[in-house]
């Protein structure tokens, strides 16, 4: 059964109580990302997400460390656009050392100028093992392509001049703005009770101090989408082609039907691009598609890395295929078997505590709410064929932006730019 609840300080604590587990996975959600950044301080968000474990008050960075290994236990964290997560998965015996040690990174780190400096190295070296890796590269460039100047067009990581900039008082005032209670979801899920979970939480998060930020009435504006088309010339072995055009926010009504298509259109070995790029021409080794729902907007895409030579061949075959999904949509079979795919993935996903919390932790900040099984499943269930048709007329059946990154000429490119 899961739960919600507030502590005293209005952080928010999701929760799912599973008996039959001997895990616990907890999380600590901040509602911040690159979105949350300007261009003079992109790049702090995820700076800031080192920077928690690079020592506090009572521990080293090896201390944090060796606290998770000492005792069998997972701690790591992530950035995205929108939100930041610090999470960690321990034996149930264990979860009060997890709430302590993850309370101590979020409130006492202690940001040494020491620690800064060297975390900026690692940083930098972060942004240039990206730049050699293209097809992460080609959807940052994709990204910055159709939304331009707007925040979620920034990549992740940030600049380098930005990074070498960053003084502890940028950190600092960061954590201030951005790391307030409104702004926060804890999320809980394994074999530890509601009571347990409250009473752990309200000793370690909730006598801190209330919202001194205004984080939680930063009014985000909606990006425009841009059909922008860009080839950024690199010495590769494959031209690296990722396509885009505008999706679904999270939370919109098609967008269950958005899943299906996308599951049947790429998302799968048994989707039609990878059986007619990979399968049956054996163009591509890596070939599919994606949809990245936000909180005001989404973006539909589609990532092949293929040979020179077949650039040509796998752009008119992505094409055709997308024209022919908008003009006829799925029939009734291909949506049932679809749908029993997509609910038989999502539940087995979920047979772990990780993934349960991340569930929770990621509707409770970007919905509000918590969003069922039994509702999630209702609502598979519910799309139908015209449903599907609709969503691939308006959103397959359009241009869509490129960015390639690889051995290739605009010139052979140009007729889908």
């Amino acid at each position: 059964m899961a739960y919600r609840r507030l502590l005293s300080n209005g952080i928010r604590v999701v929760g799912e109580e599973i008996p039959s587990m001997r895990s616990v996975s907890i999380g600590i959600w901040i509602g911040t990302g690159s979105r949350y950044e300007v261009r003079s301080n992109n790049g702090i968000s995820h700076f800031l997400e080192h920077m928690l474990f690079k020592g506090t008050e009572r521990f080293t960075a090896r201390d944090l460390a060796r606290r998770f290994d000492s005792i069998g236990g997972q701690v790591n964290a992530f950035t995205s656009k929108e939100y930041t997560c610090f999470y960690a998965k321990v034996l149930d015996m264990h979860f009060p050392i997890a709430v302590d040690t993850l309370a101590d990174m979020l409130y006492d780190s202690q940001f040494a100028p020491e620690e800064i400096e060297k975390e900026k190295k690692v940083v930098i070296e972060e942004i240039r093992m990206y730049e050699d890796t293209p097809d992460e590269l080609v959807m940052d460039i994709l990204s910055e392509n159709v939304y331009r100047d707007h925040p979620l067009g920034y990549t992740i990581l940030g600049l380098e001049d930005n990074l070498r900039s960053f003084t502890r008082g940028d950190v600092q005032d960061y954590v201030a703005s951005r790391y307030t209670p409104r702004n926060i979801v804890i999320a809980v899920a394994g074999n530890v009770s509601e009571t347990k979970v409250m009473e752990e939480l309200e000793s370690y998060f909730g006598t801190r101090s209330h919202d001194a930020g205004l984080s939680h009435e930063v009014r985000l504006e909606v990006p425009s989408f841009h059909w922008k088309s860009s080839v950024r010339q690199k010495d590769t072995e494959q031209v690296h082609l990722s396509l885009a055009a505008p999706g679904l926010p999270a939370g919109h009504d098609k967008l269950y039907a958005m899943i299906l298509l996308n599951n049947a259109l790429g998302s799968s070995p048994s989707s039609t691009l990878f059986q007619e790029i990979r399968e049956e021409r054996g163009l591509a080794y890596s070939v599919f598609s994606f949809h990245s729902a936000y909180r005001d907007c989404g973006m539909f895409g589609i990532y092949a890395g293929t040979s020179p030579e077949h650039v040509p061949d796998v752009m008119t075959l992505i094409t055709d295929i997308c024209e022919e999904v908008a003009q006829k949509g799925l029939t009734k079979e291909e949506l049932d078997e679809g749908k029993e795919q997509v609910k038989g993935s999502m539940m087995l996903s979920l047979e772990g505590t990780s993934s349960r919390m991340s569930r929770l932790g990621k509707n409770e900040l970007l919905l509000g709410r918590e969003v069922s099984l039994d509702e999630t499943i209702h609502k598979i269930d519910s799309v139908t064929v015209k449903d599907v048709q609709s969503i691939a007329a308006e959103i397959v059946g359009q241009k869509f932006a490129l960015a390639a990154v690889g051995p290739v000429g605009e010139d052979v490119l140009s007729p889908w730019m």
